[in-house]
Parts: C-alpha cells; structure tokens; sequence
C-alpha cells in the first residue's frame, strides 16, 4: 500500500470518496471500478459460508461524482440452490448511479470432474513490465492508486495482458478482499486493449460483467483483455491461475470537434 489515500472513506452509511478515485474522462468523476467494488464488497457480505458469488453485472447508469455515495442491497430470490442479489449505488441526492445484480450459487466441492481449460499462462507480475496509463496524468487519480504491469502486448495496438492491483485500500481502515480487488481493476480492461486513438475518441463502458467460476486470491488480476467495435473482453486471472472472463459494451464517440 502506497502513502495515497484509500479510495473511500466510511462515515455512517456514506462513503466519501477521495483524489484516488478521479477517473480518465472528468476531473469531477470516479473510474468505475471503485464504485463498482463498493457493491462487491456489500453483496460479499451477504454470501453464506457454504456459497459463492458467480456472476456480477454492473449497469452503469450515469457517472459517479467526487461526492458521497451510499449504498444499497437486497435479497431478491433466496433459492436453495441460487441465490440473487440486487444493489445500487446513490448519489446525496438519492439518484442512481450503478444498478448491480448478483448471482450467489452454492458450492458443492468434488462433485464433477471438469477438465480445466487450456491456456497459456501470463507472465507473472515480476516478470512483466511496470506501466503507467497514458489516459491519465497527474499525481493523484485511479492510475496512480492502481499498480500496472504489462504481460504480454503493447498498449493502444490491440490485444493487451496487464496485471493490476491496488496501490490503497478501498474503504480506509480495511483490508480488501481478492473479490474486491478483482471487480475494482475489471473496469479497466477496455483502458488496456485501446482500441481508438484516445486523442480523437472516447470509449466509455455502459457495463461491465463478470462471470467467475472460482472466488480469485491475492491481491493481484490480470486482465487478458481484447477490444472489437463496441465490445471489449477479457479472462480474468490471479496468480494461480483463470478465475473467469469479463465483457464491457464500449460507447464510442469522437471528441468535440475532430471528425
């Protein structure tokens, strides 16, 4: 953890967000990912024991401003074997920002043999290239509270492997967890696989999915991300290996007054 302030601080039920949290398209809002986490963090919360969170989707409705944010959960089916979750994420005036849905499935170990895909493994974080995102300059901001690392491909020429993880805590005074961690730096796969040139366009995410099969350790993701027209997919993996794939729907426009 680096001497930046965490991406959160708790007070009550608000969470107020710090400089770490400003994202790559406005001075005045947060990157995704840590907003995003903050529901992560309270649907883990939510999970028994016996149980783990298999799917997260994250509609992004408008964008988070640097200012307080609550959040909010709730049960809306609590099956035997599935469970689902809903949450948003509010601005001080009520309005939402993140609608979220979660899918809870029991965990039943050593029932079915499946085959584990085959895939090459990425460089590992010591092996891979330190990086700074050029989308973002400055020394506050997500860019400079995340820790980037390139594994395999060169930033805004296609695909890109990077791993990420967190320079700060995201609530102040915690510990995040692997879950957290993960769904903070996911949002960042389409900042990797660049697609456009960021001086002409911007490519923001409307959503992000994440399908996991297995909970992810450690404190590191990496992001084996690729971009086409609109779409930007990765794998999603930890130190130990895959843990799942994430999808991100790209909104593409050209920047005010170049075609």
């Amino acid at each position: 953890m680096s001497q930046l302030p965490p991406f959160f601080v708790a007070d009550g039920d608000r969470f107020i967000p710090s400089a770490s949290a400003r994202g790559p398209w406005s001075a005045r809002h947060q990157h995704g990912g840590p907003p995003a986490a903050l529901l992560a963090r309270a649907f883990g919360r939510l999970v028994a024991p016996d149980a783990q969170i298999a799917r997260l989707t994250f509609d992004f409705l408008r964008p988070a401003p640097l200012a307080p944010l609550t959040v909010a959960t709730r049960v809306v089916r609590a099956g035997a074997k599935a469970q689902r979750l809903a949450g948003t994420v509010l601005a001080e005036d009520g309005s939402a920002l993140i609608e979220a849905t979660c899918l809870v499935i029991r965990v039943a170990p050593n029932r079915v043999a499946v085959p584990p895909e085959t895939r090459a493994f990425p460089a590992s974080p010591a092996e891979s290239a330190p990086f700074e995102l050029p989308l973002m300059s400055g020394d506050e901001g997500y860019h400079r509270a995340v820790e980037w690392r390139i594994a395999k491909g060169t930033w805004g020429r296609g695909p890109v492997a990077g791993w990420l993880r967190l320079r700060v805590p995201l609530v102040a005074d915690e510990t995040p967890t692997p879950l957290e961690c993960l769904v903070a730096t996911a949002d960042s796969a389409s900042g990797l696989a660049v697609a456009v040139d960021p001086a002409r366009a911007t490519f923001v995410n409307g959503d992000l999915t994440i399908a996991l099969h297995r909970l992810p350790v450690g404190e590191w993701t990496c992001l084996d991300a690729a971009t086409t027209v609109g779409l930007t997919r990765a794998r999603l993996w930890d130190t130990t290996g895959l843990v799942g794939r994430s999808l991100q729907t790209l909104l593409l426009e050209s920047r005010a007054g170049i075609g």
